[in-house]
Formats: structure tokens, sequence, C-alpha cells
């Protein structure tokens, strides 16, 4: 019984890496000329979600069909037919709050995140679909501004602000994002002058395995990026050559596949200014960072690794998607529409969304 379990899951797992592999070499394969037979590659889908008016910076991918969007208006929008319709899961009375991201456990249970000075920074919480839900979080500190949300598990999770008294600030809930708490700032090195984090997808506060977590950030002289393995409660800092020395470069987002490799992309948000060295890589959990040799060629503020590969990710911003299959080292452009954000789940499901409602899943 023991060893027909483990053949299952063995030909289960060459069952993946089989189709992830094809899916790459479709991703990366040559247009067909016009006298060969027209070659099916996986392109983004563009999905209706009949919010044209909003921007969405918040996605939570839970499978193939199902997924959450969170933007502009405190719009909260969900499918669980890979796209096809979406349902309004807004929380009521929320239309003035900027809802930057959203963390969702599976088709019923999610966390949002309003972002804002002061009381705008909100938390809220749905067990029911978004049917229902309950605000578990209200900032009443004046001068913090929470940017990001991040879950170790369906219990443990984090959200951060930018610096408090000259201290990034973390919140940390044990209970699926019901209660919340600010942690002791003692283990949180110093923050640089001006430094901050970025609220453009939801990725500058990312997790991996039960106590790892990274915080990115940008806007001073070093864009660095910040790692805690004891879920929040001491940190380390470390400088990245992504763009830095001014309130719109740094790190954008960043990604881990397991707690020693991770990809940070970046650069100078303004459409007028350019954006070398917009992506890095790291192979020992970000004690150091690498640059890329060829980074993507423009600014980038969201990044997912794709599943069950160990070198293939996708990186997105306003002016396209890069591809690199070789663990960050290099990137190339794939796709030209804009996203700000993208999420991968294991049974293949790629989702980004960015401006003007835009939605897509990436479709093989």
């Amino acid at each position: 019984m023991g060893s027909t379990r483990r053949t299952g899951r063995i030909r289960s797992r060459a069952a993946a890496m089989a189709a992830c592999g094809a899916a790459l070499a479709a991703l990366t394969a040559v247009p067909a000329q016009a006298h060969e037979p027209e070659r099916r590659v996986p392109h983004w889908e563009l999905k209706d979600t009949g919010a044209p008016e909003t921007r969405f910076r918040g996605l939570a991918a839970v499978s193939r069909t199902t997924a959450w969007v969170a933007g502009t208006g405190g719009t909260v929008l969900r499918t669980t037919d890979a796209g096809a319709t979406w349902r309004n899961v807004s929380p009521p009375g929320a239309g003035d709050l900027q809802f930057r991201d959203v963390e969702a456990f599976d088709a019923r249970r999610a966390v949002v995140l309003a972002i804002g000075e002061g009381e705008a920074s909100r938390v809220y919480r749905t067990d029911d679909g978004g049917v229902t839900w309950t605000e578990s979080f209200r900032n009443t500190a004046p001068k913090a501004f929470y940017d990001c949300l991040a879950f170790f598990d369906h219990r443990h999770g984090l959200a951060m602000s930018d610096p408090v008294d000259g201290r990034f600030r973390i919140l940390s809930t044990g209970d699926g994002g019901r209660t919340w708490k600010v942690l002791p700032d003692g283990g949180m090195p110093a923050a640089q002058e001006g430094e901050a984090g970025f609220a453009a997808s939801g990725q500058c506060l990312v997790t991996s395995g039960p106590k790892d977590v990274w915080l990115a950030t940008g806007g001073a002289a070093r864009a660095r990026v910040l790692h805690s393995a004891d879920r929040g409660r001491t940190w380390t800092a470390t400088d990245t050559s992504l763009p830095a020395g001014d309130p719109a470069r740094g790190v954008f987002a960043l990604a881990f596949r397991d707690r020693a490799h991770g990809l940070a992309v970046g650069g100078d948000f303004r459409p007028d200014q350019p954006s070398p060295n917009a992506a890095a890589r790291t192979s020992d959990g970000g004690r150091t960072w690498r640059p890329a040799a060829t980074p993507p060629p423009a600014y980038r503020s969201g990044v997912a690794w794709l599943p069950h590969s160990r070198t293939a990710a996708l990186a997105v911003g306003p002016t396209g998607t890069d591809l690199t299959t070789d663990a960050g080292r290099t990137w190339r452009t794939v796709d030209t529409g804009s996203y700000d954000t993208v999420d991968c789940t294991r049974d293949h499901g790629c989702w980004a969304a960015g401006e003007k409602g835009r939605v897509a899943r990436l479709e093989h």
C-alpha cells in the first residue's frame, strides 16, 4: 500500500514537472513561420472584471480557477470559475479606502489590507467568500502607514508599516487575521532617512516556510531587503544593487521559492526615468544580493516564481512582463501589457492584475 502511494506521488510530481517544462518550452519558443502549423504558446488572457475604473494592486491566486483581487475605491472581487465571472465582494462602507494587498487561504477565507496614514490603514477578514467582513485592525498611530501583508500559514501572519520613530513597524496575528498586535521594535534595525516600503503589488513583505520573512525597502540612499527568521521579532538588513537615492526608487517586490533562493525587482516607478539594474537574486536567504546580468528593461513592481520550477519566474510592471529561466540571472520581455502584480499557484495557475480593471490568467 505504501509503495503504491509512493509510486503515485512520484508519477504525480513527474507529471507536474513535465507540464511545467512543456509550458516553459512553449513560452520561450520561437514563433512559428507562416508555413508551419500554428503553435499554442502560453500567454496572458485578459478576463473581464467589469471594473474598468479600478486599479488592482492586490492579488491572491488560490488556484487555476479561484483568485481574489483588491484595489482602488475599496474594491474586492473574487472569481471561482477561472475568471469567466467576477463577484464584487467589497466590504460595505469601504469606498474611500485603497486596498493594496489581499491574502486568501481558499475561496471563502481572505484578509485584505487598506493603506494610508492613520486610520486609513485597516485590515478586514472574511470567512464566507466576502458575503460579510469584519474589520480586525484600524491603525491609530498617526505616523504609521501600512503597505503589505504576508502569512506563514493559515494562522500566523504579519503586516508592515513604514518607519515610526525611526524603525519599520510590524503587526502580528496568530489567529488568521482576526486579531493583531504591534511587535516590539527592539530587534528592528534603524531605518535610513526617507526609507519606506512600496505598496505597489502586495509583495513588499513575503514569507517562506514557518518563520522566515523578508521586507523590501526604497526611497533612501540604499535599496535594502530586511530578513527575519523568527516571524518578525528580530531583523537583519542587506543592501541591494537596485536603483536608490530617490523617493521613487528601490525594491518594490520580492519572491522566495524556498528559504534560500529569492528574487527582487523594482527600479524607478516614474515613467520618464530609466531603471537600470532593476532586478537582483539571492541564493543565501538574502544575506547577499547579486544584480541580474540582463535585467528587465524597465521598472517592475511584481514578481513570482513559476510553479514546480527551480529556475523560472515572471516579473511584471506597467510596460510589460519579463521571463527568467535561469533563476534571475537574465530576463527577457515576453509581453507588453500593463500589470502591477503577479501570483502563481501549485496547480499551474498564474494570474496578473493591474490598472483599468486588468486581470489576466496565463493560458497554456
